[in-house]
């Protein structure tokens, strides 16, 4: 399912905060990749929504 910028915008934003409260990572990351990223949960949040990882499901109206 195509979803547009706004909802990709929100299911980023929605697992980063999952993260940031302690959520553990949908994928494996190496400690090179988070120090890279410097363990920010929105990029992390990226990865995992890049990979089609995310436990988020948007539903059609």
């Amino acid at each position: 399912m195509d979803v547009n910028k706004y909802e990709q915008a929100r299911l980023i934003g929605a697992r980063a905060l999952q993260i940031s409260m302690g959520a553990p990572f949908l994928i494996k990351m190496s400690k090179k990749d988070l120090e890279g990223l410097k363990y920010n949960p929105i990029e992390i949040a990226k990865r995992e929504y890049e990979k089609g990882v995310l436990p988020i499901t948007i539903k059609p109206n």
